[in-house]
């Protein structure tokens, strides 16, 4: 089974309402050990993410250095000054928050955490409430299996189970999270769709793919059932 957010998400999660302050936020950075705050409306729901990067921004650029007047203005954009001088949570905070929910893929997860350029998502329900975090080392966490348990879901529950077939006719192996397979797909299309399965396993770093796959049929060629013979069309 693909593994979902859920299944690695952190469900005690310290937020801030967006009124806190620039001093209760630092405070609560030390206590709780977090890099990083979803902002709640007064309503409970998620409105943005304030991290430890907005926040070191503010102390760094919330005035200009002696001798270098404007030279920073000048460099950063408008709308990241102005947020820099803000000294409650709204106006620090990074809005809209980029959220999962708790049944999206890991999958998903990470690539909004690279597309989006962040380190951490909160996890919302279907009301858009709070109810996870999740960050890269918990996606990381993922790989963290055993080659031989990895090797046991694919045969019994993947080939098996999910595809129906004899897990005999397939040559597995797992070493460092890396599978490799081995043997003859009965089809081009099912031996992809093997693969394609293989790599949604949780913990599968790659898939080797050393299939051995039927040649396609001459295009002109078609199987004679009479007389169990192939024969070629008179356009050859």
């Amino acid at each position: 089974m693909e593994p979902i957010v859920k299944d690695v998400m952190t469900a005690r999660v310290v937020s801030v309402r967006k009124d806190a302050s620039f001093r209760a936020m630092a405070a609560a950075l030390r206590e709780h050990r977090v890099s990083a705050f979803p902002v709640l409306d007064d309503n409970g729901k998620v409105i943005g993410v304030v991290s430890e990067a907005d926040m070191l921004a503010k102390a760094a650029l919330d005035s200009e250095p002696q001798g270098m007047p404007g030279m920073i203005v000048g460099m950063l954009r408008r709308r990241e000054y102005e947020k820099a001088r803000g000294t409650i949570a709204g106006d620090l905070m990074t809005s809209p928050a980029v959220t999962v929910t708790p049944d999206d893929t890991l999958e998903r997860a990470a690539r909004l955490m690279y597309t989006r350029g962040v380190k951490r998502l909160p996890v919302v329900d279907e009301g858009g409430y709070v109810v996870g975090i999740i960050g890269r080392a918990d996606l990381l966490a993922v790989f963290d299996r055993s080659d031989e348990d990895m090797r046991r879901e694919i045969l019994d529950q993947v080939i098996r189970h999910d595809l129906h077939t004899d897990p005999a006719v397939f040559a597995i192996e797992v070493k460092d999270g890396v599978v490799t397979i081995g043997g003859v797909a009965e089809t081009e299309d099912f031996g992809h769709q093997i693969v394609r399965r293989l790599r949604h396993v949780q913990g599968v770093v790659a898939v080797r793919d050393r299939l051995a796959y039927p040649h396609p049929a001459h295009p002109a060629e078609a199987f004679d059932d009479t007389f169990g013979v192939i024969t070629r069309s008179a356009v050859d």
